[in-house]
Formats: structure tokens, sequence, C-alpha cells
């Protein structure tokens, strides 16, 4: 199997399949089996996602899969995991597999990554971004919500065991450690000074963005006290970003874990690939 070293030394595999130009997709690509599957289906998340997301896309492209997130969540990088690194990951990634010109595909927070890797470099054929608008981010709740799921981390105090309900973020017991959400704080604090207004003119690629119409949580001061609202930045700024070149759909009736099914992106993302490739 091809694989990428990153940023810091470590060795990311690669799943690539199909034929035509490279799109890069930051997915797993092997589903996930088990007690953890049938957690993550009671939260609306597919264990198959990115397996599904391939087949859907490999008689189009050349799909290269990668599960990024797995990775930095197995090998926290607490200290690192800048927008620049990760932007340098990305491009470590299409050099492991020999495209000089690729596209990029990434939901929420890998959207956003995707749209700094977009202002870095000149070698994206395409930027499709979902559930995570291109302007008016949620970058200052970001940082709120990362900030606060840090300090559930380093709690000493005991966790509740108490059963939460599906979809009851507020509620949601932290079991991820001090490296692993600190990683997400470091991520946050390198773009703070970020602008996506100016990054509007920098990114001149094929561009699509895409958000479910009920993407919002509202999270209690446990988690920062703030809204993550990945809808109406869209709606509010839609004609700006047609003007600038954006294909932008609001998905009716979707949350955020909704409109990342592998239904529904095959839908938005296939037809507008095929466009971008006969353009």
């Amino acid at each position: 199997m091809v694989s990428a070293i990153l940023h810091d030394g470590s060795e990311l595999p690669l799943m690539v399949r199909g034929q035509g130009p490279h799109w890069l997709l930051p997915v797993n690509p092997t589903p996930i089996e088990g007690p953890r599957a049938d957690e993550m289906r009671q939260w609306g998340a597919d264990p198959a996602l990115g397996k599904k997301l391939i087949a859907g896309l490999e008689d189009l492209v050349t799909v290269v899969a990668f599960d990024y997130e797995g990775h930095v969540m197995a090998s926290p990088k607490p200290d690192t995991l800048t927008a620049d690194n990760v932007a340098a990951d990305f491009l470590a990634v299409a050099d492991a597999i020999g495209a000089d010109c690729f596209g990029f595909y990434g939901y929420s927070w890998l959207a956003a990554a995707g749209l700094q890797l977009a202002i870095r470099t000149d070698r994206l054929a395409g930027l499709a971004m979902g559930g995570f608008p291109p302007l008016g981010g949620p970058y200052a709740e970001m940082r709120a919500v990362t900030a606060a799921a840090h300090a559930a981390a380093t709690d000493p105090r005991p966790k509740s065991a108490s059963e939460v309900e599906p979809g009851d973020w507020s509620n949601a017991e932290m079991t991820l450690t001090e490296a692993q959400t600190r990683q997400f704080v470091t991520l946050y604090e390198s773009i703070r000074s970020f602008d996506d207004r100016v990054a509007l003119r920098q990114v001149i690629c094929p561009r699509l963005c895409f958000a479910g119409s009920e993407d919002v949580i509202d999270y209690d001061e446990r988690w920062g006290g703030v809204r993550v609202d990945m809808a109406s930045p869209l709606r509010e700024h839609r004609l700006e970003l047609e003007q600038a070149g954006w294909t932008v759909q609001i998905l009716d009736g979707l949350d955020h874990l909704g409109a990342m099914q592998a239904s529904i992106v095959i839908a938005v993302l296939r037809p507008w690939i095929e466009a971008t490739i006969a353009d």
C-alpha cells in the first residue's frame, strides 16, 4: 500500500482507486465494525462512509482516500497540528501518488483544512467543502468549543457514567485525551488571524460548498456556550459566494451528520466534478 510521510515523520497509509483526475478524500476507507460502529449508527454516523464515497466516485476520478482524522487521533500532534502543517500533509499525500494537480473534498473541520490548503498551493484542480462555510465560518466558536474540550480532558474529577441520548452533544462525556484535544486547540489558534473574505479572492480553482439547512449545534456553558452554525453563513453570503465563483448548495432538512452521508455527498459532488472535468 502507498503511504505518505507527514510533517512529524509519521506514516499515513493511502488507498488509491479508480481512474481519471486525482481527488484527495480524507476519509477512512476501511469500514468500522463492532461496538464502535453500533455507537456511530446511534448518533447518525455511517461506519462505512469512506468505502461508500470511494465506490460512488472511483469510476469518475482516481480517489486517493486516507484516514487523516483517524491518524491524528491515534497519533496526536498537540504542538504541531497547525494549518501550515496540515496543508503540508495534504501536499505530501499528493506527492506520494505523483499528482501534480488534484482536487480535494473535505467535510467539517477537514473542509476548513481544505480551504487552508487552497490558499497555500496552486495545485488544486477543484475544492469541495461540506459542512463548513468558506465565508463567515464559525472560527471563534470552534476555538471556544475546542478550548472547552481540552479543559474537560484535563479535568481530574471522575467522569459521569450516565446515559446520554444520541444527538445530545452538550451532555456527551469527554472520552478524548489531553493531547487529542489540544491538537485542535493548536489548529484553530493557528488560524486566529485568518480572514476568509481575503481567501475569497485568493482561491480561484473550481469550488463547491454545501451544508444541511439544519446544521447548527447549540453548546451549553460546559462546551463554551456557543452556537456553531454552518448553514446560516451559506444563506447569508450565498450571493456573494456565487458572484465569487462558488457553487453553493443548502440541503433542506439535514443536520451536520445528515449532510455528510455518502448518498447525499455523492449526489452533490459527482455532477459538480463531472462539470468541472468537462470544463
